[in-house]
């Protein structure tokens, strides 16, 4: 089976701050969030683990994961989606014209990135190949495999998996530290 769980919360998602790459820790109540996903998941079983490096999602699978003996994986193409120059810009939407608030509204006519941002055809493309080498591989062996990441970025393999269009690309939700089965 294939597992994703978003991380716990940062002070940055408290602050309404576009994170993206920038590498912010969990704050108290994230690594709470994660604490209650390890005891909520503790029976589900993972073969294995792979893992965003930024510290947040790292953080939040070695809590989730604590006292099991499941390796934990960092790849880089499952860091969050590069938002360039408008990382750690808070409130984006009360912002009129903003560029990057473009991906969350409409992201079906989200084509070009502003200020040095991922474009969503980047964000598949690593994702996608991730997905192909690591996970699909795994899956046909019968292995259980967890992906901790983050929201735009889980969403994009959720988008793959389940088929939906660019327009629905953020219809999965994704909310911090709940476990979404993706494939049974």
């Amino acid at each position: 089976m294939l597992y994703i769980i978003r991380h716990g919360t940062t002070d940055w998602n408290v602050l309404r701050k576009l994170q993206g790459r920038t590498d912010i820790p969990l704050n108290e109540e994230g690594r709470e969030m994660a604490g209650k996903a390890h005891d909520e998941y503790a029976e589900t079983n993972f073969d294995i683990c792979f893992c965003s490096p930024l510290i947040r999602a790292r953080q939040t699978a070695d809590i989730l994961l604590e006292g099991r003996d499941i390796p934990i994986i960092t790849d880089d193409r499952l860091m969050e989606m590069s938002f360039g120059d408008f990382e750690g810009l808070a409130n984006s939407f009360q912002i009129p014209d903003c560029p990057i608030n473009v991906l969350f509204k409409d992201p079906a006519n989200y084509t070009e990135a502003p200020g040095g941002a991922e474009s969503l055809d980047e964000l598949f493309e690593r994702t996608g190949a991730f997905l192909d080498e690591k996970v699909y591989p795994l899956l046909e062996e019968g292995k259980d495999v967890l992906i901790v990441g983050h929201g735009a970025m889980n969403s994009s393999i959720v988008s793959r998996i389940r088929g939906y269009s660019r327009a629905d690309f953020w219809s999965a939700g994704i909310p911090n530290c709940k476990l979404m089965q993706l494939i049974p």
